[in-house]
């Protein structure tokens, strides 16, 4: 047992759900920074950093909504990695420490996104496995983490989650048939609306870790305020392209956050 708890029942409630909470990883003092960080951004009192996506809602994108407010138009800040402030979130201790203990010591950040829910859109991911996004393997060393920044309520579209469904294989993805889709949210073939679905409600500071292959997605935001999160993934670095042409320039540039590098690998 250690200040973030008994790592064997770490891995014996991950490997039966394919997902593990633990409460307050983050205290507000940490994720203040990230949170001012975000509407300094989407504001225009920093600029975005090289490599940064600042993604438009669609229904704002699109005209639909008129935003109250700048960060009312926004659906996320993704890859973060050239932001000092943001990828501290990535780079931190306590973050890497539950990280190491599920892909070994050789770590490399694959992903990042800040998530910002906002209300007025539609702003929904059907569920989906994020395994899909992330051509090399084992799958078994890569995983999410995604920590609230504010608090994730089903009023305001928290994240779901299929228990178990990790030890599935990784299913079709298609664009669901609805209105308003934001760029990139795919949703799993053949997972109806009827599926049994857990719910994470989370405070601010609660983590959760994933596997890629658990089906997971959000629902609307339906309250008047916004739902935030920031998020990364992670991988082995020994983890290895399942077709090597794959590793040729149009990726984004994995960053070896612990450990050391290994030769032929991501």
């Amino acid at each position: 047992m250690d200040a973030l708890g008994d790592r064997s029942e770490w891995q014996r409630r991950y490997e039966a759900d394919g997902y593990l909470v633990i409460p307050k990883l983050f205290g507000p003092d940490e994720l203040a920074p990230w949170h001012r960080r975000f509407v300094a951004i989407v504001t225009g009192a920093v600029p975005p950093a090289r490599d940064m996506l600042v993604m438009k809602d669609v229904m704002v994108a699109k005209g639909a909504v008129k935003p109250e407010s700048p960060e009312a138009a926004i659906a996320k800040v993704q890859d973060f990695h050239n932001d000092p402030v943001l990828f501290g979130y990535v780079t931190h201790p306590k973050l890497l420490a539950v990280v190491e203990a599920f892909v070994g010591p050789d770590i490399k950040s694959i992903h990042t996104m800040l998530i910002n829910k906002p209300p007025n859109v539609d702003g929904r991911h059907a569920l989906h496995q994020d395994l899909l996004y992330f051509p090399f393997r084992p799958a078994d060393r890569i995983i999410a983490a995604w920590t609230a920044i504010e608090p994730c309520t089903r009023a305001n579209g928290c994240l779901c989650v299929i228990p178990g469904s990790h030890r599935e294989a990784l299913l079709e993805h298609e664009n669901p048939d609805w209105e308003w889709l934001n760029l990139g949210y795919f949703g799993a073939k053949g997972v109806d609306g009827t599926t049994e679905r857990t719910h994470l409600e989370m405070e601010p500071g609660d983590t959760v870790f994933f596997h890629p292959r658990l089906l997971h997605g959000s629902g609307r935001n339906r309250t008047r305020g916004f739902r935030r999160a920031i998020s990364a993934h992670f991988a082995s670095a020994a983890c290895r392209y399942l077709d090597p042409a794959a590793s040729a320039g149009g990726r984004r540039p994995f960053r070896l956050v612990r450990g050391r590098e290994h030769d032929g690998a991501i």
